[in-house]
Order: C-alpha cells, then sequence, then structure tokens
C-alpha cells in the first residue's frame, strides 16, 4: 500500500529529467505534511542522484499549481502542518538548490505556492495562472521567500504592491515584469517545460551547476532569508495568524486582534 507521501506527490524520470508533480488536485494542490514531505524527499534524492541533471515541478489538473499552505490543515490543527518525514521544504526554500529546477505553472500559484516558482530558476506559465503572495489577508508573512525574493525578481515598487495589499497578477503581467520565462496554453505548459529541462540536460553538468550557483550568488539574499525565518515563529504563533486561518476555513472575514 502506498504512504500519504506517495499519494500527495508523483514522481517520474524522464530521461535526465525529474518531474515532480504535487497530486491534490481536488485540493489545488494545497500543501499539507504529506506533500511537503513528498516534495523535500524527491528534491533531496535527485539532488544526490547523478542520473538527473534538471528537476521539473508542477502541479495535477489544470487550475492550480499550487495554492499554498492547506488553511484547513491550519486551522483544525492550530499550527502550520509540517513534513511527515525528511526535509520538507528547506531544501529548496532557504537556500540556493543546486540542480535546475523548471517550474511549470499549469495554473495559478498563492502564498507558499508562489514562493515554490520563486525559488525555481525558469517558470513556464500558463496564460489562465495567476500569481501573487496573501499572506497579510490571513494575519501571515510570505517567508518562505516571498519578502526575500520576489523584490530580487521585479521592481521593488511592485513587489511591496504585491506583498502588503494580498493582490495578485496574472501571467501576461508577470511575464512583463520578467517574472516568468514563457507563456502559453495551458496545453502546452508541461511540453514547453519539459523540452527546456531537456536543453539544460543535455549541456555539461559541472558547467550548468557552476553557472547556476555563481548567478544566484551575484544577487544573493541569503542574509535577509536567514533573518526573516529566525524571527518567523513570532508570526506563525501570534493570535493573527490562528484567526485567519480560522476564517478561512469558516469562510467569514478575520477580526485581527494585532497581535
Amino acid at each position: 500500500m502506498s504512504s500519504p507521501v506517495e499519494n500527495a506527490v508523483l514522481v517520474e524520470q524522464q530521461g535526465p529529467v525529474l518531474v515532480i508533480t504535487l497530486n491534490r488536485p481536488d485540493q489545488r494542490n494545497a500543501l499539507d505534511a504529506a506533500t511537503m514531505s513528498g516534495i523535500g524527499c524527491a528534491l533531496t534524492d535527485a539532488e544526490h542522484d547523478d542520473a538527473v541533471a534538471v528537476v521539473v515541478l508542477t502541479g495535477a489538473g489544470d487550475r492550480s499549481f499550487c495554492a499554498g499552505l492547506d488553511l484547513k490543515a491550519f486551522a483544525a490543527g492550530g499550527r502550520p502542518p509540517l513534513p511527515v518525514e525528511g526535509p520538507g521544504l528547506d531544501v529548496l526554500l532557504t537556500r540556493t538548490y543546486p540542480k535546475p529546477v523548471v517550474a511549470a505553472a499549469n495554473g495559478s500559484a498563492f502564498a507558499a505556492g508562489f514562493e515554490l516558482l520563486l525559488a525555481c530558476d525558469i517558470i513556464v506559465a500558463a496564460d489562465h495562472a495567476k500569481f501573487g503572495i496573501p499572506e497579510v489577508k490571513r494575519g501571515l508573512v510570505a517567508a518562505g521567500g516571498g519578502i526575500t525574493q520576489l523584490p530580487r525578481r521585479i521592481p521593488l515598487a511592485i513587489a511591496l504592491e504585491l506583498g502588503l495589499t494580498g493582490d495578485s497578477i496574472d501571467a501576461d503581467r508577470a511575464y512583463s515584469l520578467g517574472l516568468v520565462n514563457r507563456v502559453v496554453p495551458g496545453a502546452e505548459v508541461a511540453a514547453t517545460a519539459l523540452a527546456i529541462a531537456q536543453t539544460i540536460a543535455a549541456n555539461a553538468p559541472l558547467a550548468v551547476r557552476f553557472t547556476k550557483e555563481h548567478m544566484h550568488a551575484a544577487t544573493a539574499a541569503d542574509t535577509a532569508r536567514q533573518t526573516v525565518h529566525a524571527r518567523l515563529p513570532e508570526i506563525l504563533t501570534s493570535a493573527d495568524a490562528a484567526e485567519g486561518a480560522r476564517a478561512f476555513a469558516e469562510r467569514r472575514p478575520p477580526a485581527w486582534a494585532g497581535r
């Protein structure tokens, strides 16, 4: 019998490319404990597997790449869901992952789902996709890269607008800002991302990894990441964070306490 982790995330090797698929389409591929574990374990295995040159990260279905943290699980448990086994999303979100990662954004990505995209090197987006970091609407902060990586990818004024309002942008706007590399019809997202991954995989592995490492180092924000993660517990354990999750689950406006 397969484990919850195996059901939540599908892993398929296509030559030198490993395709990791978030497999909760009925929940808009929201991140619960099993999904976070599945992503982390798959990425860890790929990092140490010489047969894997490039990773493609995508979601099941055509509605959502990833809706972010599973707030219903948060509300039910009173705290953010944690990986049930393995390293979780830290493998990708808290450092520069050594191998190239191509995102096939088959649908919209919000909150932690958008942060997964920001941690990828190249993004192919479906033309119907939307993106945003709405954490402030739920008493949370985009600590998985939204507030540290987004200002590296787009103008600060736009990053601030997205971060402070919690509003979203569509795929065409994301492309115009240089946030995504390609915008294609939804049916072409997977094939386009795989083609890019195969092109990268055909190149010299050491040269590819060196190029990625030093391009990221040129615009590094590691200090900002460390500061955010050090202070994150004060947000995650706040009354407002719990209220945001409850209000979402109960489909009502939140009543903020400011603490």
